[in-house]
């Protein structure tokens, strides 16, 4: 039993024994059906934080001969299977992973790679029936003669070498053909049960080599049968809103929106501490996150800053997907930077569209935080006042509140055709773009005899803040819009709440040169 050659089950032990796990064993069975067939070798990238290297380590538990993991799966779904005894703990595993190789090399990376790994067969009970001197494929299959348990190979963050030294193509083709012996040469034919690795990006297109074309790939814009086994599903997040009292809504609205293959999928790491904090706020994005958000968007592609524009307030942008060659050091086009952002994490994908969206105010917020600092000060200015613009509102400083609006209309203006309700609409949602850390916001939403623009729904970890009802008015005047949401009672069906809700009206004038933007707000009584 080694750290890297038939490793102990003490991750997924601790994986699983955490106050909050969800059981995903399931992806064992698919795997189980791989094994030994001519789709063992297994591909899978998804953005960070989205469970694949704990899944990594449950492959680990399962399958190497380095532990007894009987017990430890036997309360869950795997154990149901009729092969769950077949495949347990029966095979020689090597599991290696790039990232904390990367980091904790000083010198040559394939050097000590290669001497990580025969230092642990040499230290084995095999070790001095080996020959350590040769190349490492050698010794696997050495092994495999001496044992004959064909082994499982999992490699995590897979891409990190050819990320991190892109520039070095020596190295790249000497660890890519590195992978090759492991996955695809003729002796793995006869060692490899099981390939398995992961990474943030799809395998990258090579324009001479085919190292690892016999992988199946499962990506953040199509995951096949193995969606549900990444990320959290909208059952297994409604079952734990329920057991820690949380808010569904306001957790749909900050972690879901990954909408792929049908499944509504959650950040899980996000929605794990949402839930042990019982506070929905942002969990995943950090610093890194910030810079790579601003590596992609200050690209000076034509359109991509009124996509990212549309995209924040809401909308869905078309993108073809298919000409990223899965290298962030290739970025060529807009469609490239905006697929990019999609593996990443940073973007979702509708696959029968072919569009991209931001999929939740978790993200919403990594661009928030970013765009300050990328080069789109008019936008950045504008975001930043938000959470004014929203305090404004729930003081009733109406004059605060029509400069802010005034001020959100001069940043977008060249991003949204000014001339009606429905652009008023949009620039207003935008000036509001903190909000929905506290409201759900509708648009046209139903209530007494008619639909008003905009109604605020506090969360319900933020029920101590008013519901708000926003009307807009063009060329007319804010009292008009005051006076339409009483005569309509748009205001009744946000009965329920707090004591009072808010009545908020907003003009704009196109004639008056001085003050376009009017606003009037009321407080009534909630009844």
């Amino acid at each position: 039993m080694g750290k890297y050659f038939n490793p102990s089950n003490q991750s997924f032990t601790d994986d699983s024994t955490a106050p909050i796990y969800v059981d995903k064993t399931g992806l064992l069975e698919h795997l189980n059906r791989c094994i030994r067939t001519p789709n063992r070798c297994v591909a899978v990238s998804h953005a960070r934080r989205f469970g694949k290297s704990q899944a990594a380590g449950m492959l680990d538990a399962y399958y190497s001969k380095g532990c007894n993991s009987h017990e430890l799966f036997s309360r869950f779904e795997i154990a149901k299977t009729a092969d769950f005894e077949k495949y347990l703990n029966k095979y020689n595993v090597i599991h290696i992973d790039m990232a904390q190789m990367c980091d904790n090399c000083n010198g040559d990376f394939m050097e000590k790679l290669f001497k990580t790994l025969t230092a642990e067969f040499a230290a084995s009970e095999l070790g001095d029936k080996l020959d350590c001197s040769k190349p490492v494929e050698l010794v696997i299959s050495d092994i495999y003669t001496l044992t004959d348990l064909p082994f499982v190979i999992i490699i995590d963050e897979w891409d990190c070498v050819v990320r991190n030294y892109a520039s070095d193509q020596r190295l790249v083709h000497e660890y890519m053909q590195f992978l090759h012996a492991l996955f695809k040469s003729e002796l793995a034919k006869q060692f490899l049960a099981l390939g398995y690795i992961t990474g943030i990006l799809p395998i990258k297109k090579f324009d001479d080599e085919s190292t690892l074309n016999n992988f199946r790939e499962y990506t953040m814009i199509n995951s096949r049968g193995l969606t549900k086994y990444f990320g959290f599903t909208e059952n297994e997040v409604e079952e734990l809103c329920i057991k820690y009292n949380a808010d569904i809504v306001g957790v749909k609205e900050w972690y879901d929106g990954y909408d792929i293959n049908g499944i509504s999928m959650y950040n899980p790491n996000s929605v794990c501490q949402a839930m042990e904090f019982h506070e929905l706020t942002s969990y995943w994005t950090n610093t890194s996150s910030f810079s790579t958000i601003n590596r992609f968007v200050t690209l000076n592609f034509e359109g991509l800053k009124d996509d990212v524009i549309n995209m924040l307030k809401g909308e869905r942008v078309a993108v073809n997907v298919r000409t990223f060659r899965n290298d962030l050091s290739e970025i060529n086009s807009k469609d490239d930077a905006l697929t990019a952002l999609i593996h990443l994490g940073y973007l979702a994908y509708d696959t029968e569209m072919e569009e991209a969206y931001i999929p939740n105010f978790e993200v919403a917020l990594a661009y928030h935080s970013a765009l300050p600092s990328s080069g789109w000060k008019d936008v950045a200015d504008s975001i930043s006042r938000c959470t004014d613009l929203l305090n404004a509102t729930i003081r009733k400083d109406e004059e605060k509140v029509a400069e802010l609006i005034d001020k959100a209309h001069t940043a977008y203006t060249s991003h949204i055709k000014y001339n009606d309700e429905n652009s008023l609409s949009c620039v207003v949602s935008m000036a509001y773009f903190t909000a929905p850390a506290y409201y759900t916001i509708v648009r046209e939403f139903a209530s007494g005899r008619g639909f008003a623009d905009l109604a605020f729904i506090p969360k319900k970890m933020s029920s101590n803040r008013p519901p708000m009802i926003i009307e807009l008015k063009w060329n007319k005047s804010a009292d008009s819009a005051i006076k339409q949401v009483k005569e309509k009672r748009y205001h009744g069906a946000l009965s329920g709440f707090c004591n009072e809700i808010l009545l908020v009206g907003i003009n704009y004038d196109k004639d008056d040169k001085d003050k376009k933007h009017t606003c009037k707000i009321e407080r009534v009584r909630n009844v």
